[in-house]
C-alpha cells in the first residue's frame, strides 16, 4: 500500500509541476519581456533538464536504489520551488526552472520503473490507472494555480512565484510515504538484465522511441500553449482559457481511468494507432473549425492520454527483465524530441508571424494556428509510426 501511495501521489505531484505553468506562462512572459520564440526556447531548455535527468536516473537507481532516487527527485522539486520564489532576475529564474525539470525527469523514470516492477498483471489497466492520477492533478492544476496566484497574505499577492513555491512544496507528502516503503527489484542480478546492446538492435524499441517522442510533445505542449492560444486568438479571459485546459485534462484523466482495460483487450499496438490518430483529428478540427469547435481541443486529450502509459505497458511486457534499461533508453531519447518539439513550436509561431507581419493581428493569429497545428501533426506522426510498429510485429507474430 505504501508503494501504491508513493506512485499515485508521485503522479499527482508530477501533474501539478507540469501543468501549473499554463496560467503562469503569460505572466512570466510579461515579467521578463519574452517573445514567443524566447518562450519556446525557455521550455526547450527545461525539457533539456528533463532529458539530462532521464539519462542518469537509472544508473543512480542501480547504485542507490529506487527509494533514495525517488526521495531525491521530490527534494529537487521542493528546492526548485524555493528558488523560483526568490528569483527576481531571468538567469536565476531559468536556472530554478531548469532544476524543477531535473526533478521531474528523475521522478518520471523512478515512477515508470517502479510501475513496471509492480504491475505484472493487467499491465495496461494499471499503468493507465496510475497515470490517470497525473491527469487528475493536471485537470485541476490550472484552476488551482489561478486561485493560489490570487491569494493575498499580509498585503502581498503570491502571484506566480508564490504559486510555484506552494505547489512544489506538496512534494513533502509522497516523501513521507516513500520513507515508509520498501521497493522491489533493486537486487536483480546484472546477469538477468537485458543488455543495452541487445535493446538497440531491436527495431521495435526504435519505433517506441518515435511513438513516445511525438506523442509526448503533442501531450505536454498543450499545457504550455493552449491557454496562450485561446487568450490571443479568441480573446478569452485567463479563467475561461484555463477552464478549457482543465477540460482537456479532465478528458485526459477519464480516458486513463476508464479506457485502460480497452488497451489490454484490443492490444497495446492497435490501441496506439486508434488513440493517437483520434487526437490528431480532434486537434486539426478544432483549429480549422474556429471558436465554435474549440471544445475539440479538450476532446483531443482522450486520445493522447493513452500513448505514454500504453508504451510503458508495452515495454514492461516485452522486456520483463530489462524494463529499467528499456524505459531509460526510450524516455531519454523522448526527451530529445521534447527539446526539439518545444523549440520548433515557438520557432514556427515566430516565423509565420514574421511572414504575415510581426506586429499585425493576422500575423499573430496565423502564427499561433501554425504552431498549434504542429502539435496536431505530432499526434498524426505518432499514429503513423504506430502503424509501422504494428506491421513490423505482426509479421513476426509478436503483437502485444
Amino acid at each position: 500500500m505504501m508503494q501504491l501511495a508513493t506512485i499515485f501521489l508521485g503522479f499527482i505531484i508530477f501533474g501539478f509541476s507540469e501543468n501549473i505553468k499554463g496560467p503562469a506562462i503569460p505572466r512570466i512572459q510579461v515579467d521578463f519581456m519574452l517573445n514567443e520564440s524566447q518562450l519556446g526556447t525557455l521550455l526547450s531548455l527545461n525539457a533539456l533538464g528533463y532529458l539530462i535527468a532521464c539519462s542518469f536516473t537509472a544508473f543512480l537507481t542501480r547504485i542507490w536504489g529506487i527509494k533514495i532516487v525517488s526521495i531525491s527527485a521530490f527534494g529537487a522539486m521542493i528546492l526548485s520551488g524555493v528558488l523560483i520564489f526568490f528569483s527576481r532576475g531571468y538567469p536565476m529564474f531559468s536556472s530554478s526552472y531548469f532544476l524543477m525539470y531535473i526533478g521531474n525527469g528523475m521522478l518520471e523514470i523512478a515512477l515508470a520503473i517502479l510501475g513496471a516492477r509492480i504491475f505484472v498483471k493487467n499491465t495496461g489497466t494499471m499503468m493507465n490507472l496510475t497515470h490517470g492520477f497525473y491527469g487528475l492533478s493536471s485537470t485541476v492544476a490550472p484552476l488551482i494555480a489561478i486561485g493560489v496566484m490570487s491569494v493575498n497574505i499580509s498585503g502581498h499577492t503570491l502571484d506566480w512565484r508564490g504559486m510555484y513555491l506552494v505547489m512544489l512544496s506538496l512534494s513533502i507528502v509522497p516523501i513521507i510515504f516513500a520513507l515508509g516503503s520498501s521497493f522491489p527489484g533493486d537486487d536483480l542480478p546484472d546477469s538477468d538484465r537485458v543488455p543495452l546492446k541487445m535493446l538497440v538492435r531491436d527495431r521495435a524499441i526504435w519505433f517506441m522511441v518515435l511513438i513516445l517522442s511525438f506523442g509526448v510533445v503533442s501531450e505536454l505542449a498543450v499545457g504550455g500553449w493552449l491557454v496562450n492560444y485561446l487568450e490571443k486568438v479568441y480573446e478569452w479571459d485567463t479563467v475561461t482559457a484555463s477552464g478549457m485546459l482543465s477540460a482537456f485534462f479532465l478528458c485526459f484523466t477519464l480516458a486513463r481511468l476508464l479506457l485502460g482495460p480497452v488497451t489490454d483487450k484490443i492490444g497495446f499496438n492497435l490501441s496506439l494507432i486508434i488513440f493517437s490518430g483520434s487526437s490528431a483529428i480532434c486537434t486539426f478540427a478544432a483549429i480549422l473549425g474556429g471558436e465554435k469547435l474549440a471544445f475539440l481541443f479538450a476532446a483531443a486529450g482522450i486520445g493522447i492520454a493513452m500513448v505514454y502509459p500504453t508504451v510503458m505497458a508495452f515495454i514492461a511486457k516485452r522486456y520483463p527483465n530489462g524494463s529499467d534499461t528499456a524505459i531509460t533508453f526510450t524516455v531519454t531519447l523522448m526527451g530529445v524530441g521534447s527539446v526539439v518539439g518545444n523549440y520548433l513550436i515557438g520557432g514556427i509561431i515566430e516565423a509565420v508571424k514574421n511572414l504575415y507581419g510581426p506586429d499585425t493581428t493576422i500575423g499573430l493569429l496565423r502564427g499561433l494556428q501554425a504552431g498549434y497545428g504542429f502539435i496536431g501533426m505530432c499526434a498524426a506522426i505518432c499514429a503513423i509510426c504506430s502503424c509501422f510498429l504494428y506491421r513490423f510485429l505482426k509479421k513476426r507474430k509478436e503483437l502485444i
